[in-house]
């Protein structure tokens, strides 16, 4: 499994979302946010999305456009994850995890901070099981990625609750057009 690398390509064909439509990576005129989140249900992922969520008009004023992957059945997507206005990709098989380099490990849920969001996302959304375990060990991460395709940032999580903010995707959405 390689890791994707600043400046490498990519052209995502033949993704749909949840619901069946048809999503595009890159896309015109716009940067695409590829988050890989953890599985369907999980009260970390969803608590984070939450705050993109709330912010969908900020990440569509800077030309962002939200993907979000996680490792489940679109069945268990459809049942488990708050309704969020962005594309949903099921990938129950990890395939794209693969092709991204998107790992899972032990560490993903071995930290403090990890522990205090899924403590709260509990809370907040309630504890539903993830369909395997190498879903619950996932680990995020986030990609950047131009209208050509070209990743222009990238972050891989160490643990189940390392990703980008929403402020920091909107900084290297601000940095990347900048220099275009």
């Amino acid at each position: 499994m390689k890791r994707k690398a600043i400046g490498d390509t990519v052209a995502l064909a033949d993704l749909s979302n949840i619901k069946g439509l048809p999503v595009q990576v890159p896309q015109p005129g716009k940067l695409v946010h590829l988050q890989f989140r953890r599985f369907a249900g999980c009260p970390i992922c969803n608590l984070h999305l939450q705050s993109f969520f709330k912010n969908s008009s900020t990440l569509q004023e800077n030309g962002i456009h939200e993907v979000v992957v996680f490792h489940a059945s679109r069945e268990r997507m459809l049942k488990d994850v708050i309704n969020v206005p962005f594309d949903l990709i099921a990938d129950p098989s990890r395939k794209l995890y693969r092709e991204f380099g998107v790992e899972s490990s032990w560490k993903a849920i071995l930290n403090f901070k990890m522990m205090r969001s899924a403590l709260k996302g509990v809370r907040t959304f309630g504890m539903k099981k993830p369909e395997s375990l190498e879903a619950e060990l996932g680990l995020p991460a986030d990609f950047l990625i131009d209208e050509s395709g070209r990743i222009v940032a990238l972050k891989y999580g160490t643990h189940a609750n390392d990703q980008w903010s929403l402020d920091e995707v909107i900084q290297h959405a601000k940095g990347e057009q900048v220099n275009a």
